[in-house]
């Protein structure tokens, strides 16, 4: 097979080398085009593109594999803890006992917040979202440590506070929208059951105990979320950090890209439609009837990445059934689920078009059973994403070949024209 591409343009031919990854995908390298040829490349929303060489996550979309440094996702999901994961992502293997003690400990010693940081919460409204909360908080989180906007700040110690501190913020967002005094981290807790407990503590109840079903579950759901390659949140946040931004600032960033509805707000998305439909009559055989005619958008089904089936979804099923069987709760909502995954699962319009459930819905249905209100699904998917974030930080910035980000265009406006004077310009639009 060759190793070079060639490009015919303006009767010259151009060679440039084909770059080969561990499961034989191979990339044209264009990093001279422009100087070569005098051309660029134009590809809306990067889909042709890759922005980097990387080791950590490798997607098949076609055959459904997912792998973290190696690993498939379907072991580490029953295996593995998310701290055990976070680990693997960000440093490349998976820790001795030593080593992961080591980091346990760490997150535990940083899950405090700067009491000075607590009082911002008192500034945010009653209503404002969690995102926007968690977004300001974690940017904040760098001016409370400045030396991350030293060069050598990808050490652990940074690590490891962004980690445990981002769980905390969280926790805290929500006390304050539910206008609660806020619970302060329990070090006798591991990571998610401790996020539990700074979640649903009540100071007018019994000490709240962690249920270890909704313990594990919550740490497959953040294992399914830890990281997925170049998304929309972590090349935000590669692009960010290229400019040498500290790794709290890059995060932040990476909050921010979060939130849009065509990325983190999706299984909040299936939710809504679940109401909907449960709002206008319960019918999920007429909703699917009128997706199949075009008149409703069908929510959590279909990917844009896997073309036959999302190896997290198919695990997320398990645990979602699992989850509900286990708190014996009767929702309407969940029953809808149920009949509209079965419709999917039996009825060839959708299974031709590939449209199968997803992590989405799976996720939101589970977030529900457990008591996390809507307007938290994002913080979650967030609190899952940002080992990743850190992996990918990390690794670029340990990339002695990196360079700023900085993409180009195609032009399509005005071409020079003179300046006029305002009484002598003709009537535009407003």
């Amino acid at each position: 097979m060759s190793t070079k591409a060639k490009l015919d343009y303006d009767g010259t031919s151009y060679e440039m080398p084909i770059v080969e990854g561990s499961y034989a995908e191979r990339a044209v390298d264009i990093r001279s085009l422009r100087k070569d040829t005098g051309l660029i490349t134009l590809d809306s929303g990067f889909m042709n593109t890759g922005a980097t060489e990387s080791k950590i996550t490798f997607i098949n979309g076609e055959e459904g594999i997912l792998l973290y440094r190696g690993y498939p996702i379907e072991q580490l999901a029953e295996e593995s803890s998310f701290i055990e994961t976070s680990y693997l992502l960000i440093f490349g293997e998976l820790p001795t006992g030593k080593q992961f003690e080591q980091f346990s400990n760490l997150l535990t010693y940083h899950s405090m917040l700067h009491e000075d940081m607590r009082h911002f919460f008192d500034g945010f409204p009653s209503n404002a979202h969690p995102m926007a909360i968690l977004s300001s908080m974690v940017s904040a989180l760098s001016a409370y440590y400045p030396d991350s906007i030293e060069p050598d700040s990808h050490n652990i110690t940074h690590i490891a506070r962004l980690l445990s501190k981002l769980r905390t913020i969280a926790a805290f967002s929500y006390q304050k929208r539910q206008g609660r005094p806020v619970a302060y981290p329990k070090n006798s807790l591991d990571y998610c059951g401790n996020f539990l407990y700074m979640m649903f503590s009540h100071p007018a109840e019994p000490t709240y105990e962690p249920d270890p079903e909704l313990v594990k579950a919550l740490n497959v759901l953040f294992i399914l979320h830890a990281d997925h390659e170049q998304n929309c949140s972590t090349s935000t946040v590669r692009l960010v950090g290229s400019s040498q931004a500290n790794l709290y600032a890059a995060a932040s960033a990476g909050v921010s890209a979060l939130w849009g509805p065509l990325h983190g707000g999706a299984n909040q998305a299936v939710i809504e439609m679940l109401k909907e439909i449960r709002d206008d009559g319960g019918d999920p055989a007429l909703f699917m009837q009128q997706v199949k005619n075009r008149e409703r958008r069908l929510m959590g089904f279909g990917h844009r990445v896997y073309k036959n089936f999302d190896p997290r979804a198919t695990i997320l099923k398990k645990y979602a059934d699992r989850l509900l069987n286990h708190l014996k709760i009767e929702d309407e909502l969940f029953d809808i689920a149920r009949q509209l995954e079965e419709v999917a699962l039996s009825d060839e319009y959708f299974i031709e078009r590939k449209l199968y459930p997803n992590v989405d819905f799976y996720s939101g249905i589970i977030y529900r059973a457990m008591g996390i209100p809507t307007e938290m699904f994002t913080v979650l998917f967030a609190l899952g994403r940002i080992p990743g974030w850190i992996a990918h930080w990390k690794e670029m910035m340990e990339d002695p070949d990196v360079r700023i980000g900085r993409p180009r265009q195609v032009y399509t406006g005005e071409r020079r024209r003179e300046y006029t004077p305002r009484e002598s310009r003709r009537p535009s639009l407003p």
